[in-house]
């Protein structure tokens, strides 16, 4: 193959693929309807044409017929009058009105298929445009729905445009939050150590530890204080019986 011809090939096949990628089947389907449209109303003109013909001939039949009936009447009044130059012309009349309707008569039996097979074909071709319609309908509905599922199922798995970027900022997002963690554990570690210390307290490192150190032997002797005073806070004693009546009382009573 020559380069020619590859290059011809070659941009063949790149203008299919440009094609395909902007051609909308809607688009598409809505063309073909309008172009089946466009060729019934063609249709109906010639239809229409063709009718319109056929009653011009029908109409002329009507005045050859006439014609032929006056020159026959004419004749004959000639003829009772002895003008027979009269009547010759009268029958010479009569027989051009007779070659005129036949000429007449073939063509309107001509036209007369022509028109049936037209009125045929437009039956035929609206029948067509009607079943494709509805096929349009259902097409253009289906892809309609194929369409919206491509959508939604690119918006769950984030292939499409709108949460493509959603994973990575999420994994940025979460990378930030345990470098974050991270560096709070470290200042709170250097802080326990001494090594980061508050800005408003001017205490050294060793007063710190000296205060924290007595805080806490304050503490345990507290503790120790209120174990003692539980221990020498004798139990309540029991309630008292009431006294009962001495039988010398009873008896003196």
């Amino acid at each position: 193959m020559s380069i020619l011809g590859r290059v011809a090939d070659l941009f063949h096949a790149k203008t299919n693929k440009l094609l395909n990628a902007l051609e909308d089947p809607n688009d598409t389907l809505d063309l073909s309807y309008e172009k089946m449209l466009t060729g019934l109303q063609e249709t109906k003109r010639h239809l229409a044409d063709v009718v319109a013909q056929q009653k011009s001939l029908e109409r002329q039949i009507g005045n050859a017929d006439a014609e032929v009936a006056g020159a026959e009447g004419d004749a004959r009044l000639a003829v009772q009058a002895d003008r027979d130059d009269l009547a010759r012309a009268a029958l010479v009349h009569r027989q051009r009105a007779v070659d005129n309707r036949t000429t007449l008569q073939s063509a309107l039996d001509a036209i007369t298929p022509q028109i049936a097979k037209l009125a045929d074909y437009q039956q035929r071709l609206e029948d067509r445009i009607e079943r494709f319609r509805t096929q349009k309908d259902t097409m253009k509905a289906s892809y309609a729905a194929a369409q919206a599922q491509v959508k939604v199922t690119q918006s769950l798995t984030g292939v499409g445009d709108k949460l493509s970027g959603v994973g990575d900022s999420m994994r940025r997002a979460e990378d930030k939050m345990l470098g974050m963690r991270d560096k709070a554990d470290a200042m709170d570690s250097l802080m326990q150590q001494g090594l980061l210390n508050d800005p408003t307290d001017n205490r050294s490192a060793t007063q710190k530890e000296l205060a924290d150190l007595r805080d806490t032997h304050l503490v345990d002797a507290q503790l120790e204080q209120l174990k003692a005073d539980l221990k020498a806070t004798p139990a309540l004693s029991a309630p008292a019986a009431t006294p009962q009546i001495s039988q010398d009382k009873t008896d003196k009573s």
